[in-house]
């Protein structure tokens, strides 16, 4: 894993990323807790709309779709 942090809707297809920090309000980072985006948690992209939003994670077991607007307000630390 890399030192640098970027948003998790920058990951590509098929990248994994450890979630480092959410940079949002406390009822959005409430919302991204209750769907398993908690620090230390590992998180791949999985595959993008045609449209490149929204984009489709895998979560600790589950397979969440996420807005670009949303996913950019959480910061990974990726791995290559």
């Amino acid at each position: 894993m890399n030192d640098k942090l970027l948003p998790l809707d920058r990951l590509r297809v098929g990248q994994k990323g450890v979630v480092m920090d959410i940079a949002a309000t406390d009822s959005e980072k409430r919302r991204f807790w209750d769907l398993g985006l908690i620090r230390g948690t590992t998180v791949e992209s999985l595959h993008k709309s045609p449209s490149g939003d929204p984009i489709a994670y895998f979560i600790m077991g589950a397979v969440i779709a996420l807005r670009n607007y949303d996913a950019e307000k959480v910061l990974v630390a990726s791995s290559m």
